[in-house]
């Protein structure tokens, strides 16, 4: 049982206590950065895959006590997806040894966290759930809509247990709608919101984006809501549910494809890497690899010919002078550039560029990225000490406050390697704990 001490401590008493703890924390050196800002914030994370738990990282990474909630005997469903996987470490905690490789996959956006496995489809588990409830400021989840409400744990239901909180779902289409009880997967969206319909080369079918943008940009936007619902909170007392979903995500992520819809009803098309607007702005192959041009205005234009492909006649001819020419004879001057970069290797053309003012990049495989030299002087991968995988390197959160990281406080968590923690935080004794257990509700 919770103590009374602990029963007696109100959700009032604690947001002063965390500001308090915040003012005398403040007052430390910004030269080190900023202290992270959501310290004392208690994040009840039920979300697994992508698009939640990103949402959940980025709130760990700003110092949110994030506990995730998995199921008992298979945890998030990434956590099967591999390989590849982290090597086991050979001093893995005997509690451990039960469990698979730590999934790539998993270990990249659980990091900060803290994990528990509980069944809240039993009453006491829901037990739990509700203990939960009650001393987090927020919660997230990303089931389909009206499930949780289902089991005990919908808005409606925490609110009276927690008036203060902020209940965040995710989801594939929002809480409302004709579509609201189907599921949602990044690729289904990207496919049905658009995105796919511009992405790929105009002479074949529609592809996918190489990662799952659509899970991460509504990660993103739910992980700002948050924060805004986090403010109301402490300017008027009320919690309040978010609605965030992937497809109305997605359908913002169209951007100027969709004004120029909405506002001129023009449909879009593939393009490939070009733009339908400049020219030259595409991939061109060279020797040994590809580079991405951009050449985006005459002045850009000129220095390429002059300076870099070395034919200053390009700039002066009639079909190539201005931009809208450059656009009408689009075919016949990538042409041009395309026959000239591949008479050399893709280093060469990197010196003939570099430092000029005409924008470029050369096209990198993943290796060749975390080779970068960016890479190593910002500091932008991190390593850190798990458990059961030893040293395992990661990214590093990508925003710097006066020039430092949040850091990297907990690596991601094995499967239910806080149960025990959390739940005496909660009030629960040792024998509950093991009786709990026993019957496998956590």
């Amino acid at each position: 049982m919770i103590s009374s001490k602990y029963r007696a401590l109100s959700a009032a008493t604690r947001l002063d206590s965390r500001l308090i703890r915040r003012s005398l924390i403040s007052t430390q050196s910004t030269e080190q950065g900023i202290p992270p800002p959501l310290t004392g914030i208690r994040v009840l994370d039920l979300t697994r895959v992508l698009a939640g738990p990103s949402c959940t990282m980025l709130l760990a990474d700003m110092g949110a006590d994030v506990i995730k909630v998995e199921e008992v005997t298979r945890g998030d469903d990434t956590r099967s997806w591999l390989p590849p996987s982290a090597a086991v470490s050979p001093n893995s905690p005997k509690e451990s040894l039960h469990l698979p490789p730590e999934s790539a996959y998993f270990l990249a956006v659980n990091r900060n966290k803290r994990s528990i496995t509980v069944n809240f489809k039993d009453p006491a588990g829901l037990e739990v759930m509700q203990r939960l409830v009650r001393t987090s400021d927020v919660l997230v989840e990303n089931f389909i809509a009206g499930k949780l409400a289902g089991m005990g744990l919908g808005w409606e239901d925490c609110k009276v247990l927690n008036p203060r909180l902020v209940y965040a779902s995710i989801t594939g289409y929002g809480q409302t709608g004709p579509f609201r009880k189907a599921a949602g997967y990044d690729v289904i969206i990207e496919a049905e919101a658009g995105l796919m319909h511009i992405t790929g080369e105009p002479d074949r079918p529609p592809s996918k984006v190489g990662v799952a943008v659509t899970d991460l940009m509504t990660g993103l936007y739910a992980h700002g809501a948050i924060l805004a619902g986090l403010h109301s909170v402490q300017h008027t007392g009320k919690g309040v549910w978010i609605d965030c979903n992937l497809f109305e995500t997605q359908l913002a992520g169209l951007a100027t494809i969709a004004s120029n819809y909405l506002i001129a009803g023009k449909e879009a098309s593939r393009h490939g890497t070009a733009h339908p607007s400049i020219v030259p702005y595409q991939v061109f192959p060279c020797k040994g690899g590809f580079l991405m041009i951009g050449a985006g205005n005459d002045k850009q234009f000129r220095l390429l010919a002059e300076r870099i492909l070395e034919k200053p006649e390009l700039a002066d001819d009639a079909r190539f002078a201005n931009n809208a020419a450059r656009v009408a004879n689009r075919e016949a001057l990538v042409d041009i550039i395309t026959q000239v970069l591949q008479r050399h290797e893709r280093d060469y053309w990197i010196g003939r560029f570099t430092g000029l003012g005409v924008p470029f990049g050369p096209i990198n495989n993943i290796q060749q990225t975390f080779a970068h030299p960016q890479v190593g002087a910002r500091q932008a991968t991190v390593e850190v000490d798990h458990p059961r995988a030893g040293k395992v390197r990661m990214v590093a959160p990508p925003v710097t406050y006066n020039g430092k990281r949040m850091p990297v406080r907990r690596p991601p968590p094995w499967l239910s390697q806080h149960t025990k923690e959390v739940m005496l935080e909660l009030g629960y004794s040792q024998n509950e704990i093991a009786e709990l257990r026993a019957r496998k509700i956590i």
